[in-house]
C-alpha cells in the first residue's frame, strides 16, 4: 500500500518569467530531492494543486513530465506513485554516476579557480560540523559539494546531466550517511578529492572521485539489503 506523502512545498513563486507548469515541475523535483516524497508515495493532482495553491492544469502538466521521465507511474486507483527503483536500475545509476563524477573531478582540476577550491573546503568543513547529528544535513551538504565540483568543471552539458542524475538518486530513499562509519570515510574521500583538484592532478582527482562513488554504492547496497 502506498504511504501517505509528507506535505511538501508551498505557494508557487515564479520569477524571471518562468511558466507556471515549469514552476510546479521544479517544485516537485525539489520535493523529491529533499525527501519530502519517497518511493511509493502517492501524488494526486488535486492534492498537489491545493498544496501549491495553483490550478490543476499546471499540476497535470508537471506530473506528465515526471511520468515521461520515469519518476512516477500510475497507481492502483487514482493518481500516480513515486517509483521504486529495482536493483539493476540502482547499479546502472551508480555506474553512470561514477563516470560523471570522475569526469567532473578531472575537469575541475583543470578549470577550478582558487576561490572555487576554497569554497569546496568550506562546504566540507560544514559537512564535518554536521556529521555527528544530522544525516539529512550531511546529505544536503554532500549534494552541494558535488554540485560545486561540477560547476568548477566548466561544462554545461555535464552539469545538466548531473542535475538529472541527482533527481534519480532522490528516489533511492534514506541517505547512505545513515550507514555506520560512512560520514567519516566520506569526509576523508572528499578531502583527498579537494587536494587532488588543488594540485591540478586530473588523473588522481578522477580516480579518487570514482572510488568515492563506488564506496557510496557499497553503502547503498547495505541499506537496500535491510529493506
Amino acid at each position: 500500500m502506498a504511504r501517505r506523502p509528507a506535505k511538501a512545498g508551498g505557494t508557487i513563486v515564479r520569477s524571471g518569467g518562468v511558466a507556471l507548469g515549469e514552476a510546479v515541475f521544479r517544485s516537485l523535483c525539489e520535493a523529491l530531492q529533499a525527501g519530502s516524497y519517497r518511493a511509493g508515495d502517492r501524488l494526486r493532482e488535486e492534492e498537489v494543486a491545493q498544496r501549491l495553491k495553483v490550478s490543476r492544469t499546471p499540476v497535470r502538466e508537471a506530473l506528465g513530465r515526471l511520468a515521461a521521465r520515469g519518476f512516477v507511474e500510475p497507481a492502483a486507483g487514482r493518481g500516480l506513485i513515486v517509483r521504486n527503483l529495482d536493483i539493476s536500475e540502482v547499479l546502472e545509476l551508480y555506474a553512470m554516476r561514477e563516470i560523471m563524477e570522475g569526469a567532473a573531478a578531472r575537469l575541475a582540476a583543470e578549470h577550478a579557480s582558487a576561490t572555487e577550491i576554497e569554497a569546496l573546503g568550506d562546504i566540507e568543513q560544514a559537512f564535518v560540523e554536521a556529521s555527528a547529528t544530522d544525516a539529512a544535513e550531511m546529505a544536503r551538504l554532500n549534494r552541494a559539494f558535488h554540485e560545486a565540483i561540477c560547476r568548477a568543471a566548466r561544462n554545461r552539458y555535464l552539469d545538466n546531466a548531473s542535475r538529472e542524475l541527482q533527481d534519480w538518486i532522490a528516489l533511492l530513499g534514506p541517505t547512505t550517511f545513515t550507514v555506520a562509519g560512512r560520514p567519516s570515510t566520506s569526509h576523508d574521500e572528499h578531502q583527498t578529492i579537494i587536494e587532488a583538484i588543488a594540485a591540478r592532478d586530473g588523473d588522481k582527482a578522477e580516480q579518487l572521485a570514482r572510488a568515492h562513488i563506488r564506496e557510496a554504492l557499497r553503502c547503498r547496497l547495505k541499506l537496500l539489503q535491510k529493506q
